[in-house]
């Protein structure tokens, strides 16, 4: 598939927020019948949707796909705003909502959530408290951020030095906050197989936002009380690498995120929560190596055949 043409995009205007006007792109496979159960894909982090593959994945097996460029990313990001910041992840709520309820208004079969990452973070918290998780039939987290790969104690320094410093200066960042290793491991200009635009997700990231790391973390710890009602997925890498390892490492883990975090706070989301590990699993599992990519495809359309 290529995104060019095998793909509508509609712009979503949403409330202005405290940088002005805001808008989402939302995104629809043309392969779409709008008779069949569906996936709603979610990015991560300095991302934003450039996956065919993934589409064609599920359109080849019986879904409908679509996905969202949420604000402040990708296709989203306007001008005067600061690049994938926010104030609090319940802000991209609204867009999720409009999606959900656009796939639902003709559509009665299952729907699905795929979340990646910190869109991984973000569905979870919505199917706690968003406004359309009734519509929801079930959630596929890909390596989900639901802690920071850091020493126990940095995990507690985190929230308070950035609560402080975001407190005076609401913009203050940490300019090279990413290593360019795993961007490294996926760009065809690299390592990897994968296209996609430089100015929507550079290399080294765009800067990271100590308001960021701050709200990050608050939905981070409201997961201790999250009481999903759905059937969960989690797929993670068999394996956390080290960032600061060679590429070939970065290969054939995940460098971004600890594994054990995954699984330690993946249990507590709801009662029917799944595990999937895949052998040599990227931080994406779906942008991992052909043979990976495909038993990570398996796994998870098994799953869903037992879901729906």
């Amino acid at each position: 598939m290529n995104l060019e043409t095998d793909f509508e995009y509609k712009t979503l205007e949403l409330i202005p927020d405290f940088e002005g006007e805001v808008i989402a792109t939302f995104i629809s496979s043309k392969l779409n019948t709008g008779n069949q159960p569906s996936v709603l894909y979610i990015h991560g982090f300095i991302d934003y949707f450039f996956h065919p593959h993934l589409s064609k994945e599920f359109t080849d097996s019986g879904f409908d796909f679509y996905a969202l460029d949420l604000r402040k990313y990708g296709r989203s990001i306007l001008p005067h705003q600061h690049p994938n910041f926010c104030e609090n992840i319940e802000e991209y709520f609204e867009e999720i909502t409009i999606a959900v309820n656009s796939i639902n208004k003709n559509n009665d079969k299952p729907l699905y959530l795929l979340g990646h990452s910190t869109g991984g973070l973000l569905v979870s918290k919505y199917m706690n408290s968003g406004e359309a998780a009734n519509h929801i039939d079930g959630l596929i987290l890909n390596s989900p951020f639901f802690a920071f790969n850091e020493s126990n104690i940095k995990k507690k320094l985190i929230p308070i030095i950035a609560k402080i410093v975001s407190f005076f200066a609401p913009y203050a960042k940490i300019v090279k906050s990413l290593s360019p290793i795993y961007a490294h491991s996926i760009h065809k200009s690299f390592n990897g197989e994968w296209d996609y635009n430089f100015e929507w997700k550079p290399i080294e990231g765009f800067p990271t936002y100590f308001r960021w790391l701050y709200t990050i973390n608050k939905a981070q710890k409201s997961l201790h009380n999250s009481d999903i009602k759905v059937p969960i997925l989690i797929m993670h890498s068999s394996r956390s690498g080290n960032k600061k390892n060679s590429p070939d490492d970065a290969m054939s883990s995940d460098i971004v995120l600890n594994i054990e975090d995954m699984k330690s706070i993946g249990t507590k989301l709801g009662d029917n929560v799944s595990f999937a590990e895949i052998h040599n699993g990227l931080h994406d599992i779906f942008l991992s190596r052909k043979e990976t990519r495909e038993e990570a495809f398996k796994i998870m359309f098994n799953w869903l055949s037992l879901e729906h």
